[in-house]
């Protein structure tokens, strides 16, 4: 049986994710806290407190540099050349 662990963060839904997920998921105080020892980014949301990170230190971060971007804010080729591995989710 395959699984996971989800860490999330949300600077504004923190508090309606609890109501809806519980203790079904962990919660983190800050975006780099929820990426400590994470093998990837699910990026789902486009608050602005996202959309200009310290790559580097989300590099450092993550168990590995991959990053799902359900919002398409990041550019591929940027991405591809800081080293992560990049999916644009929707992009063709």
């Amino acid at each position: 049986m395959a699984g996971g662990e989800i860490q999330a963060f949300d600077p504004e839904a923190l508090d309606q994710e609890r109501l809806h997920f519980g203790d079904r998921i962990q919660y983190s105080g800050s975006g780099y806290e929820a990426l400590r020892g994470a093998d990837s980014l699910i990026l789902a949301t486009e608050w602005d407190v996202f959309r200009n990170p310290d790559f580097g230190k989300m590099k450092r971060l993550l168990k590995q540099p991959v990053i799902f971007d359900g919002r398409n804010q990041y550019d591929s080729k940027e991405m591809n050349s800081k080293g992560f591995v990049y999916f644009g989710i929707g992009r063709g």
